[in-house]
């Protein structure tokens, strides 16, 4: 008795469907590589799981780009539009340029420069001279704000050091002279020594006592 026919529809078993995909997706790919060998087809194949997981093949003499390309000169049919098309040229532009920039790099390090003719050798020259004084003008600027910011650290420092001096000098002649200056070494009028006095340590009194005493 033979095999039942199988109904083809949607498995609605998510384990089944899943298991099922994974057979049949082994089968098919088997089936590309097969045809592509045997009759030297160009193939390419892609397919999407349920999931949305991406499996593909293409010919080994071959790509999926020349493939669709081959698709879209055959067939009349345009897959990209022009947006997609500018994209796709401004990418190809910026990679240039990406490498362009890295041969230059590698230039300035001194590296891969047995390509280069004898111009490209005196350009590259001036190009490490204009560095090369630039760096030394931008380091000549930065010694010169920091001297300048020095300074006038000094400045501030000389000057606070001339103005405590001052006030140390006048607090001696308050302390020789306790009639004619007070603490701050500020001269003061008549009558005011008593006020001195009050303001003066206690220590200072009794010696001062003492003294008048003898």
């Amino acid at each position: 008795m033979g095999r039942g026919k199988i109904e083809i529809k949607k498995i609605e078993n998510a384990s089944n469907r899943q298991v099922t995909f994974s057979k049949r997706k082994q089968g098919i790919l088997k089936k590309a590589k097969e045809i592509s060998v045997l009759c030297d087809a160009k193939v390419s194949l892609i397919l999407f799981s349920s999931a949305g997981k991406m499996y593909e093949y293409s010919s080994p003499s071959t790509s999926l780009q020349n493939i669709l390309a081959k698709y879209q000169s055959t067939s009349g049919k345009k897959l990209w539009d022009a947006r997609h098309e500018y994209l796709n040229q401004e990418l190809e532009r910026i990679r240039k340029e990406n490498e362009n920039m890295d041969i230059e790099l590698r230039h300035l390090r001194g590296e891969d420069l047995s390509s280069l003719s004898v111009v490209d050798l005196r350009n590259l020259e001036d190009s490490l001279q204009i560095g090369y004084e630039n760096v030394i003008l931008k380091k000549t600027q930065w010694m010169y704000n920091e001297l300048e910011r020095l300074k006038q650290s000094g400045d501030a420092i000389d000057e606070e050091n001339r103005r405590l001096r001052f006030i140390l000098k006048q607090q001696d002649a308050a302390l020789c002279n306790p009639t004619e200056f007070d603490l701050g070494g500020n001269k003061k009028g008549k009558g005011s020594s008593s006020q001195l006095a009050a303001m003066q340590p206690f220590g200072f009194h009794v010696q001062h006592n003492l003294h008048n005493n003898k």
